[in-house]
């Protein structure tokens, strides 16, 4: 734990379909002692909404509570939007670079103003999911039972009741590097496109949010960065599908 006097958040969100039936889980971890579980389900919603929903819920939940709070999620997409979009989407009024409207931005706008009045006492981590992260683990599987409409017992009690090691977090928070190529090659490591296979039907995506939407929490999920038109036609014949399906 990076701040042993900080409210410690874990959020994710999942979606069957992406759109589909989809669910997001929190789990919230004072430094006095208690934790409490948050969860909810949406019948048709994206990955990418169950991702923000449950940042939000778990900065709803402690709204009143002062002091630091260190928020934890696997996904690039809040990450990213959060630390780095949302400052040209405001002076641009809620508009990308290009003109459009910002994709989900009622939730944005909801989630920029729980988080603006902390300030600095708020920091956001990026964990890996599916790497035994305890308090990672615990909100995927809440978010992915509810998304498959299981009943999830919800925990609200002291810490030491508590089976999860909530306060065992990484050192390393940072986003993962999008380099599959050594830039001293001399390679670009900008990609062609992002290519995901789900339940034998593949896709092509412009960029890595969009392809983790589409896979994450999904069995069986494919998914790879391509560097060129080849490049991605042989990514797609290795995992034996026809390139000229895309």
């Amino acid at each position: 734990m990076k701040n042993p006097h900080a409210i410690v958040v874990f959020c994710d969100g999942a979606a069957k379909g992406n759109p589909g039936p989809g669910g997001w889980g929190a789990v919230i971890a004072t430094p006095g002692g208690r934790v409490r579980e948050l969860g909810g389900r949406s019948a048709h919603t994206t990955n990418n909404k169950m991702e923000l929903t449950a940042a939000i819920r778990g900065l709803s939940a402690i709204r009143d509570q002062e002091g630091a709070v260190e928020i934890y999620t696997d996904s690039v997409y809040v990450i990213n939007g959060i630390r780095e979009w949302i400052w040209g989407w405001r002076r641009r009024g809620w508009k990308t670079a290009d003109g459009g409207d910002v994709q989900n931005q009622d939730l944005w706008q909801e989630l920029d103003g729980l988080a603006a009045p902390r300030g600095r006492s708020l920091s956001w981590h990026h964990v890996r999911g599916h790497v035994g992260i305890p308090g990672n683990e615990r909100v995927d599987s809440i978010a992915d039972g509810l998304a498959r409409g299981q009943d999830v017992r919800l925990y609200d009690g002291p810490l030491d009741a508590y089976e999860i090691a909530i306060f065992d977090v990484p050192d390393d928070t940072s986003v993962p590097k999008r380099s599959p190529r050594s830039a001293s090659a001399g390679k670009s490591t900008k990609a062609f496109s992002y290519v995901s296979v789900l339940n034998g039907q593949p896709m092509r995506h412009a960029t890595w949010a969009d392809c983790e939407a589409r896979v994450k929490g999904q069995r069986g999920a494919l998914f790879k960065k391509s560097a060129s038109a080849e490049d991605e036609r042989t990514i797609l014949r290795g995992w034996k599908i026809d390139p000229d399906s895309l």
